[in-house]
C-alpha cells in the first residue's frame, strides 16, 4: 500500500509540474489538462496522504476529472502552496492553520484567498503532565514540550496557550523523546494533537504518576476550535470510570483556493465538488481510510468560508428535508450547554458550536 501510495504522489507531482509544457508543446494537453485538480496532503506515514489517495481513488475518471495527490510539509506549508503554487488547488490541513496564519500575517488577503469544502475528521488536543501540575494554569514559565518545529502539535499549542494567556516554556523534541522526559521529571508536560485514542498514551498506567490537564473553554478557543473530551474509554489507565477530561479538538480541512466564478480553475474545481459529494457513500466502504466514517458534510467550520460550489450542493441537497421542532432543538441546546458547565449569560455565544455539536450527534 505505502509503495502505491508514493508511486501516485510521485506520478502526480510531475505530471502538474509538466502541465505547462504538455499543452504548449502538444494542443491534446490542453483537453488533457483540462480536468486536473491537484491535492496536496501529508507525508507518507500520515492519515492525510490516505485521505489523498482515496479522492483519487474515487474521483478520478482519467476523462472529465483527474484527481492529482501530492505529498505535503504540513498545515502551514500546505496553505502557503494553495495560495501560491499554479499546480495546486486543494490541500488537506489543520483547521487552525488559517487563525495561524493570520496572526503571524504569512500571507495577505487570506479570507478571500482560501475557503474550505469540507470538514473531515477531529484530533484531539492531549496535555498530559506530571504529577506536581494540577491544572494548566500551573504550566505558566515551565517546560512544555510541544513537539518539532513546523508541526501541527507546534502550531496547535502555539495558539492555545497564547489564547488562555499562559506563556510556557517550549521544548521541541519529537513525542517519543518528549514522553521519557516527562517520565523522568525533566520537563512538566507535553502537547500532543492526534485523534483519541492514541497509541503513544495506549500503555500509560495512573502509577506512573502522569496525567491528562484539562482544557478551560473561553470565547477566544471557540472562534477557532470544537469542545471534546476524553474519558476512560478512550485511555483506561490515566482517566478513572465516570471521569472526563475537558479538552478542544481540531479539524482536518479540505482546504481549497477560492476561485472567481468566471476563472477556468473555478469550474474544475466545482466539478471536483461534485464528484465527492455525489460519490461520498463510497468513501465509507472498504478498502478506504475508516476515518471517513467520520466525516459529516454539512459541519461547519469555525473561522472559515466554505466554497460556493460546496455551499450551494449543501443547500440544494437539504431541501425537502423536514425541519427539526423548535422545541426539541432547545431542548439540545439546554443538554449541549448543560453538559460544559456554561453560564446562561454565555450561550449566546455558543451558539455556533451548539449548531456543529448538533450535526455531529446521531440522529
Amino acid at each position: 500500500m505505502k509503495a502505491s501510495i508514493i508511486r501516485m504522489l510521485t506520478v502526480g507531482a510531475c505530471i502538474v509540474s509538466l502541465a505547462g509544457m504538455a499543452s504548449a508543446a502538444d494542443p491534446r494537453g490542453v483537453n488533457a489538462n483540462s480536468g486536473t485538480v491537484g491535492i496536496v496532503s501529508g507525508g507518507v506515514e500520515g492519515t492525510y496522504v490516505r485521505i489523498a489517495a482515496d479522492l483519487a481513488s474515487v474521483l478520478d475518471d482519467g476523462d472529465a476529472l483527474r484527481v492529482l495527490p501530492m505529498l505535503g510539509k504540513g498545515s502551514v506549508q500546505n496553505l502557503k502552496d494553495i495560495a501560491l503554487l499554479k499546480g495546486i488547488d486543494v490541500g488537506i490541513v489543520q483547521s487552525d492553520v488559517l487563525a495561524y496564519a493570520k496572526r503571524e500575517r504569512l500571507l495577505p488577503n487570506l479570507d478571500r484567498r482560501i475557503k474550505y469544502i469540507a470538514k473531515l475528521y477531529n484530533e484531539e488536543m492531549h496535555i498530559l503532565a506530571g504529577p506536581d501540575v494540577t491544572r494548566i494554569e500551573d504550566l505558566a514559565g515551565r517546560k512544555v514540550n510541544v513537539d518539532v518545529q513546523g508541526s501541527g502539535t507546534s502550531m496547535t499549542a502555539s495558539l492555545v496557550f497564547d489564547m488562555l494567556g499562559i506563556r510556557v516554556d517550549p521544548q521541541a523534541n519529537d513525542q517519543a523523546l518528549a514522553l521519557e522526559k516527562l517520565r523522568k521529571g525533566e520537563i512538566a508536560a507535553m502537547a500532543y494533537v492526534a485523534g483519541k485514542p492514541t497509541r503513544l498514551f495506549r500503555d500509560l498506567k495512573a502509577g506512573d504518576g502522569l496525567h491528562f490537564l484539562s482544557i478551560p473553554m473561553s470565547a477566544a478557543l471557540l472562534d477557532t476550535y470544537l469542545p471534546s473530551r476524553l474519558t476512560s474509554a478512550d485511555y483506561e489507565g490515566l482517566i478513572k470510570p465516570g471521569e472526563q477530561v475537558d479538552t478542544v479538538a481540531v479539524g482536518a480541512v479540505m482546504a481549497v483556493y477560492g476561485w472567481e466564478r468566471d476563472v477556468d480553475r473555478h469550474r474544475k474545481v466545482a466539478r471536483f465538488v461534485d464528484a465527492f459529494f455525489s460519490k461520498f457513500d463510497e468513501f465509507l466502504k472498504p478498502p478506504r481510510h475508516p476515518k471517513w466514517k467520520e466525516v459529516n458534510l454539512a459541519a461547519e467550520v469555525p473561522g472559515w468560508v466554505r466554497f460556493e460550489p460546496a455551499e450551494q450542493w449543501l443547500r440544494q441537497a437539504s431541501m425537502g428535508k423536514e425541519p427539526q421542532s423548535v422545541a426539541a432543538r432547545k431542548e439540545e441546546f439546554r443538554t449541549f450547554v448543560e453538559q460544559r458547565g456554561v453560564q446562561p449569560q454565555q450561550a449566546e455565544k455558543l451558539f455556533e458550536q451548539f449548531l456543529l455539536w448538533q450535526a455531529r450527534s446521531p440522529q
